[in-house]
């Protein structure tokens, strides 16, 4: 009898830790999988650590190309990280114009990126009725791009992704000494420039800076920047850079991409039309309508010429840092 219960106790026992045991492994593989479920929503993809933008130039308030430039831009990629218009955004720095573009950004809002960054051209400093600026007339242009823009200065910066967004801007334009078209930057925006370039440098890292003027272009005669010199010597430190520069509406066929100046130049077309450089003359091809598309992973960059008209590329070029 004594050993009946012995082994009856004996089989409890047993059936006891064989439950317990079940049991716990049913509970640390659900934590398991949970984790397993939880950790695969968490890696992130190469695709979710890309970077896309798109810069366009030389909009001079033409609002039907804008448009079709979004529309086509968004079938492309309805993702897409920011846009960047580099300048010119109105053909004269008036209130009316600035409307009517904001309208169209408006109104195309749910095809646009969450960032929109506005840089200031000469353009922007125009008012055909009233001839050359004088200081007054030059402060009152940049506080209306600035309340275009957002924007506390004509140059500033930000960061997408991790990577840095740099904007230049003159800081004067249409005046007797300036002259109407070029870039002036002042000492001030040059160290600004200078301390920017170096906050959070990674080598081999790309570093995007934009100005509406050239620094160097096809068309014969055109200058683009006053302090051309001092902005390539501070350029030419990083070989990270990729400049984005638009102004001279030459056609993406003819000007784009140059490479290892040691910093990389990119031409961006023109949305309102194109320009065929004939040596010291242009001209001007209305019906065109061009700008760039880039996707970025890591150090490697692909930055496409877009037609907006034809909804075609017109090239596409590697650029790894």
């Amino acid at each position: 009898m004594r050993k009946f219960k012995i082994t009856a106790l004996i089989l409890i026992i047993m059936t006891l830790i064989i439950s317990i045991t079940v049991y716990i492994k049913g509970v640390v593989s659900k934590t398991s999988d949970s984790k397993q479920v939880q950790s695969s929503v968490n890696i992130k993809t190469p695709e979710d650590d890309g970077l896309t933008f798109t810069v366009l130039g030389d909009v001079h308030g033409n609002t039907a190309k804008l448009d079709n430039a979004i529309k086509d831009l968004h079938n492309i990629n309805e993702k897409m990280d920011a846009m960047i218009l580099n300048g010119d955004n109105v053909d004269e720095g008036l209130k009316s114009q600035y409307d009517i573009v904001k309208n169209t950004l408006d109104k195309d809002k749910e095809l646009l990126p969450e960032i929109i960054i506005k840089n200031i051209g000469n353009h922007d400093f125009f008012d055909y009725k009233k001839g050359k600026n004088n200081d007054k007339d030059v402060q009152n242009f940049i506080d209306m791009y600035l309340d275009f823009s957002g924007e506390r200065s004509v140059y500033h910066d930000r960061w997408i992704k991790g990577y840095h967004f740099i904007s230049l801007g003159s800081e004067s334009g249409n005046t007797k000494e300036l002259g109407a078209v070029n870039a002036f930057l002042s000492e001030q925006q040059l160290v600004w420039l200078k301390e920017k370039l170096a906050e959070n440098h990674e080598k081999d890292k790309p570093i995007f800076v934009f100005l509406h003027q050239h620094l160097s272009t096809s068309i014969k005669g055109w200058a683009g920047v006053e302090q051309r010199k001092e902005l390539s010597e501070i350029l030419s430190v990083y070989p990270e850079v990729i400049l984005f520069t638009s102004h001279t509406h030459v056609l993406l066929s003819v000007d784009n991409v140059k490479m290892n100046q040691p910093f990389t130049t990119v031409h961006t077309g023109a949305i309102s039309y194109g320009i065929l450089p004939e040596g010291y003359t242009i001209k001007r091809l209305y019906e065109d309508s061009e700008g760039l598309y880039v996707e970025v992973h890591g150090k490697n960059i692909v930055i496409k010429g877009r037609d907006f008209i034809k909804k075609s590329w017109i090239f596409s070029k590697n650029i790894s840092k």
